[in-house]
């Protein structure tokens, strides 16, 4: 908070209090103070609150700027010190997150935890994610070979193994993912051989089963020449030069054959490590 002098008096003061970054409850009031159309409230946004010698600050502060205080504070003791602060000094307060929090353990039955930052920490692992999914659809199928180093992890297979599927559901969980296809006799791009190999996995599958995939995506592409995509013969070549791959590479590989996409997915969370 600036000091008392450097703050301008016209207008009314408005005092922002959270014991976090103050944000959620710095737009609910923006929110509220767009139905007063000749409103002219000074907004202070003050963060991290946690004791109550803080809150007694903030409430000589609003006193003498004549001003109101709005607060969200987890810690019930917090919140009883601001209401009884603001009366026994005569300064208007409005408790945001009180009555919904003891209205939800009444609903509930269950205490809240009273941590502050919680809902701060959830908007961030949010936008992590969205974060996550964004690359990784951006990275799908060999896509932007040069940003591999920004990938937390790199698939890659022969067509069919997967590989969509599983980076999209490692995306949910917080991964940024790249994967790339192995295509018989063509060598990877050279980007992939220049990151950390322990951040490449490998996806394999039984021959048989991958032509039984294979084979149902042919019957739906009638109008393409399909024949290598399923022959056997080939199929098992196709593998074969995988493994070649993997094998001279030292990357980590599993197994998708008689796996769900969780499942593989869950593998090779635990080959990284469990992030």
């Amino acid at each position: 908070m600036p000091p008392i002098q450097d703050i301008p008096q016209e207008g009314r003061h408005i005092f922002i209090v959270s014991d976090a970054t103050g944000k959620t409850c710095e737009l609910v009031v923006k929110a509220a103070l767009t139905q007063f159309e000749t409103s002219q409230a000074v907004l202070h946004r003050i963060q991290y609150v946690r004791n109550e010698a803080q809150v007694h600050k903030v409430i000589e502060e609003a006193k003498k700027m004549r001003g109101i205080v709005v607060y969200t504070l987890v810690s019930p003791q917090l919140r009883k010190a601001m209401l009884h602060g603001g009366r026994r000094k005569a300064v208007p307060t409005i408790d945001i997150l009180g009555p919904v929090l003891t209205r939800l353990t009444d609903l509930l039955e269950i205490s809240p935890l009273a941590i502050p930052g919680l809902f701060r920490d959830l908007n961030e692992a949010y936008y992590r994610r969205i974060e996550c999914i964004d690359f990784t659809v951006k990275h799908d199928d060999g896509l932007r070979p040069d940003d591999l180093p920004q990938a937390d992890v790199v698939l890659v297979g022969v067509s069919r193994t997967s590989k969509t599927p599983i980076s999209i559901y490692l995306s949910y969980r917080g991964y940024k993912v790249a994967n790339l296809p192995i295509v018989l006799g063509i060598k990877p791009p050279a980007q992939l051989f220049a990151i950390d190999p322990n951040k490449i996995v490998g996806l394999t599958i039984h021959h048989q089963r991958l032509q039984a995939i294979r084979r149902a995506r042919a019957r739906r592409l009638v109008s393409a020449e399909l024949s290598s995509y399923v022959d056997l013969e080939e199929i098992r070549k196709e593998l074969d030069y995988s493994h070649s791959i993997f094998r001279q590479n030292r990357w980590q590989v599993i197994d998708v054959t008689s796996k769900s996409i969780e499942e593989s997915a869950t593998e090779i969370m635990e080959l990284l490590g469990g992030r």
